[in-house]
């Protein structure tokens, strides 16, 4: 049965719209408002997750739990945790059923994947995206979970969150931003460091601005191969006045150029408020003869869209990382690379 605007209306005033209209949207099939996850708590559980690339160490996750005691926290391994279907981290259907049933368990109060690698879009389309919405919780994770966090932000507006997964390097840096986003709810400024060790000035982790200038924004983003690999799926949210983040490893400049092209066409790059591009690890352009560096790349391709954008920010597969929510308000400084959240991103 379809629903006319005037009878919307009326329902609005009778109070009855909360029953009559269907939750669904042009792009999502729920409520665009951010979904915020509760907080961890320390003698919460985490469920462990492999929801990509198989993991080859069992030792990862004696680590990962480890970890997790560390801070406090309790661990559930998830239950084909330790599959393995070629280069996958067990069957499609398995993968998904870990991601579902962790939602869906009272015990778990949050996620955090073990690795990344490759193989969270092929679950997409078998994830339950009510349970999840309806037990919203914290999933954290990066590169091939790109995938993960932006589809579950597009499906139900739950914030997510683009930080270390269970082998990542967790040290006193990474793990600050961790426990002040995840446990603390604290909104706060992101920025390089500034150790200029022996050195008379800076030389690590600088940054190159793009375009000067401030803007704001929802958060969106992560790797840039698994981004334009959804590019045309209904599993991206909607990026428009919004802020791209996006990170790299392994990339050639003419690959990173294609993907960016990708992002232009697809009018992704065209809609956005604001760009960060943080570390593309191991992206050299090598004895490439006439090969554009990334930096000349990215002046190509972001420079002309003349919003505030900026090269070098501590995302990325590195050791010492930014953890960015995404759904969340904040405000970018080009000038001085800056990322100032606007908003808690936990409740």
């Amino acid at each position: 049965m379809s629903i006319t605007r005037r009878q919307i209306l009326q329902m609005v005033g009778t109070g009855l719209v909360a029953t009559h209209v269907p939750l669904a949207s042009a792009s999502g099939i729920f409520s665009k408002a951010a979904l915020k996850p509760p907080r961890l708590k320390p003698g919460d559980t985490v469920g462990l997750i492999n929801p990509a690339g198989a993991t080859f160490h069992p030792e990862d996750v004696v680590i990962a739990e480890e970890t997790f005691a560390a801070l406090g926290l309790k661990m559930k391994a998830g239950a084909h945790l330790l599959d393995r279907y070629g280069y996958l981290a067990g069957t499609d259907e398995a993968r998904a059923a870990d991601v579902n049933s962790m939602y869906a368990d009272p015990d778990v109060d949050a996620i955090i994947t073990l690795r990344g690698g490759w193989g969270c879009n092929r679950i997409l389309n078998l994830i339950d995206y009510k349970t999840i919405a309806k037990h919203p919780k914290i999933i954290m994770g990066y590169s091939d979970i790109t995938s993960l966090l932006l589809a579950l932000n597009a499906k139900t507006s739950l914030v997510t969150f683009h930080g270390p997964v269970g082998i990542s390097t967790w040290n006193e840096y990474s793990t600050d931003f961790v426990r002040r986003l995840l446990f603390g709810g604290q909104s706060f400024t992101m920025e390089n460091p500034t150790d200029k060790g022996d050195n008379l000035t800076q030389v690590k982790d600088r940054i190159l601005t793009i375009h000067e200038g401030q803007s704001q924004g929802k958060l969106l983003g992560g790797n840039l191969s698994v981004l334009t690999s959804m590019v045309g799926s209904d599993y991206l949210p909607d990026f428009k006045n919004n802020i791209l983040f996006l990170e790299e490893v392994d990339e050639a400049p003419y690959r990173v150029d294609r993907m960016l092209t990708q992002l232009k066409l697809a009018g992704i790059l065209d809609e956005i408020s604001g760009f960060v591009f943080g570390k593309c690890s191991s992206c050299d352009s090598g004895e490439s003869y006439g090969s554009f560096t990334l930096e000349e790349v990215l002046d190509d391709h972001i420079k002309p869209l003349g919003i505030p954008a900026w090269f070098g920010s501590m995302i990325g597969h590195i050791e010492d990382k930014f953890t960015i929510p995404l759904g969340v308000k904040a405000e970018i400084d080009a000038n001085k690379g800056s990322i100032k959240l606007l908003e808690t991103s936990v409740i």
